[in-house]
């Protein structure tokens, strides 16, 4: 009798465990509908990106980390804002060099 309560109790400890452990795997059941394809929840600013919001920026974790598209996507976006930063400095240098040459000749 003691041998079958005691394999009863091992069976649904083991039972529990193996729940929780698909729980924190697969989350609660919840049901949320799948966005667009294509599409991030992982947020950026069209115009005016700043500081600030790249150290806001979170992305989604999956099992193995994060989902690669959503940080290919926010890569993206700040690569094209450096570029176009980098764009307007170097039109202001050569502007402020055109000026400069232009004083110099006076």
């Amino acid at each position: 009798m003691l041998t079958l309560l005691l394999y009863v109790l091992i069976v649904g400890l083991v039972a529990a465990m193996l729940f929780l452990l698909a729980s924190a795997v697969f989350g609660r059941s919840e049901e949320l509908g799948p966005l667009p394809q294509g599409t991030t929840a992982t947020v950026l600013p069209a115009e005016g990106l700043t500081g600030a919001d790249v150290r806001a920026l979170r992305f989604q974790q999956v099992v193995r980390g994060y989902k690669a598209g959503e940080v290919d996507w926010a890569l993206q976006r700040l690569a094209e804002r450096i570029d176009e930063l980098e764009f307007e400095l170097a039109q202001v240098r050569q502007w402020q060099a055109q000026v400069s040459a232009g004083q110099e000749h006076r």
